[in-house]
């Protein structure tokens, strides 16, 4: 099983909210997911980004590969120091 941390879109039409998740790369972009790692909410100034480092850090350890956007989401956070 091929484990990808993504993100799964939530939110109305027009006003994205999205979820950081860890799944089986297989799965559907807002299907079922293995844990919950954060949230990304790009409509507030600046966007507002909490992630569960540890966790992530974890999956990242048993193999888990990161999106492009998540991968750059992790970098901001990194780089803010939150």
């Amino acid at each position: 099983m091929a484990v990808t941390i993504r993100l799964q879109r939530f939110g109305a039409r027009k006003s994205p909210f999205y979820r950081v998740v860890a799944t089986d790369s297989r799965n559907k972009r807002d299907g079922e997911f293995l844990e919950l790692l954060g949230t990304y909410d790009p409509l507030k100034k600046p966007a507002a980004v909490q992630l569960k480092t540890d966790r992530i850090a974890y999956w990242q350890g048993v193999g888990a590969q990161t999106s492009d956007t998540v991968a750059s989401l992790l970098r901001r956070h990194a780089r803010t120091g939150a």
